[in-house]
């Protein structure tokens, strides 16, 4: 059989080294999927290491949410394979660059017109895989996530909010691409330098104005209130000369009562962004249930959050002021350790290869023989077979490479927020935030080394140390 592949033409080897390597990893991920769903199955009690730190009742939601997700992830993965496979096998890529070439023609484009023809076709695949992805992101909102208390939105808003998002990203990536197109296309020998600090210059901006001018599009930004803990976070930021300009607090309960907490901006001009889920003061979940009898229970039990306040309970989203300034406190870590940098460093040196191995690559006519293209060779379609379908094995081991630098970042901003005598607030935390979120705190090894880019619940405790709550 290898005699066999071996004597076939060069573009057929590489068609079906594409194909055989997608789903090599499609089975590892799978089988990876598989070893934590035997996790989630077998754990039915609270080990005995997590007594002083989950419930039974909160373990067994968290155990049938992610066993649900796992086994929503299995479905819709292996949709998602068998439709790449058949779009390839079938000939879709040039199909559709044949459609758009047909559409433009009817404006007068001809197929010297290579960057409309472009923008067409990259408008039609977006469109595609919007309306093939739209029944598994409906079912994941309005059955799984419903099903377990977080969902928040409404059809209505589901779509209308859908809608927006493809609006949105055309806006963005329309423009964008036909001005990296042209770069490629005038740049001449070195057009893989211009097309990388292209790309560079629009990553920057992106992160710039994403929460300011792009985020307020779907979710409401409102500035934290002046009080204690704004000015504890300021306090805080003053102390280890984090440029801090602005709070902001968003609205994301309207659409999942998950929670969050980043900050963004360039230099000195940082802005921190708190979800309101997080802040066990300003959550509108808890609000909901403020009419309900209250159960007493001590800080170290707080149970999970309840989006839909049950009679008789009124257990407490988020965190107190103390636990959020631990939070922020590991999140300031990242920044004041040179994470933030470090990965705009890896991001920008990997893309920089890429384009250079582009630029090697994109010359090569078999490429494009393989996957259908016999008489053009699209620059948009080089950049789709070379960067999604070549880099491929690549893109794996950096995935991988990448995870593992990210558990280790996050022991290290674990570290930084004990440094500043958080480590009680820390833990505490924590363990809020995994019963808030139903994360299941029990891991296959495997599945975890592979998957998990912010360390299990247990080690981070563990690194803590064993801290009491005050």
């Amino acid at each position: 059989m290898l005699e066999t592949i071996l004597n076939l033409p060069v573009e057929k080897q590489i068609f079906y080294a594409v194909l055989a390597f997608s789903w090599t990893v499609y089975l590892w991920e799978a089988y990876l999927s598989y070893r934590q769903r035997r996790t989630y199955r077998s754990t039915t009690h609270v080990p005995q290491e997590l007594g002083k730190i989950m419930d039974s009742e909160t373990f067994e939601k968290s155990r049938l949410y992610q066993l649900d997700k796992s086994n929503f992830s299995f479905w819709s993965g292996l949709y998602s394979e068998t439709e790449g496979t058949l779009i390839l096998l079938l000939g879709g890529i040039p199909f559709l660059w044949d459609i758009a070439g047909s559409l433009a023609a009817r404006f007068g484009f001809t197929p010297e017109h290579e960057i409309t023809q472009s923008l067409v076709f990259l408008t039609l695949a977006t469109l595609f895989s919007a309306l093939t992805g739209l029944p598994w992101s409906l079912y994941n909102t309005f059955v799984i996530e419903e099903k377990h208390g977080f969902n928040q939105q409404t059809l209505g808003f589901f779509f209308k909010d859908a809608v927006k998002k493809f609006v949105v990203t055309q806006c963005i990536l329309l423009p964008v691409t036909s001005l990296l197109l042209y770069i490629i296309k005038i740049g001449g020998d070195y057009f893989f330098i211009y097309a990388w600090l292209f790309t560079l210059a629009v990553s920057l901006v992106l992160v710039t104005i994403y929460a300011d001018y792009i985020a307020p599009l779907f979710d409401k930004f409102t500035p934290l209130p002046e009080g204690e803990l704004k000015t504890a976070i300021e306090d805080m930021a003053k102390s280890i000369s984090f440029p801090l300009t602005k709070i902001y607090v968003v609205e994301g309960s309207k659409r999942s009562s998950h929670s969050n907490a980043y900050f963004y901006g360039f230099f000195k001009n940082k802005r921190i962004v708190l979800f309101d889920t997080l802040l066990e003061d300003y959550s509108p979940l808890n609000k909901a249930g403020e009419s309900q009898p209250e159960e007493t229970e001590s800080d170290e039990t707080v149970s999970e959050s309840k989006t839909k306040p049950k009679v008789g309970k009124n257990k407490k989203q988020g965190c107190n002021n103390q636990e959020i300034l631990a939070v922020l406190g590991h999140e300031l870590g990242h920044w004041k350790l040179g994470h933030t940098v470090k990965n705009i460093v890896i991001s920008q040196m990997n893309s920089f290869l890429c384009f250079s191995l582009f630029a090697v690559l994109i010359g090569r006519k078999e490429l494009f023989v393989a996957f259908g293209f016999t008489n053009t060779q699209p620059t948009l379609i080089g950049l789709m077979i070379i960067f999604q379908f070549i880099f491929s094995p690549y893109n794996e081991l950096l995935s991988f490479c990448l995870t593992v630098l990210s558990r280790r970042f996050e022991f290290q901003a674990d570290a930084f927020a004990r440094s500043m005598g958080k480590a009680s607030q820390l833990y505490s935390a924590l363990i809020k935030l995994n019963k808030d979120n139903l994360g299941f705190p029990v891991a296959d090894w495997l599945f975890s080394m592979w998957h998990y880019s912010h360390p299990p619940l247990l080690e981070r405790l563990r690194a803590l140390g064993s801290v009491k709550q005050d």
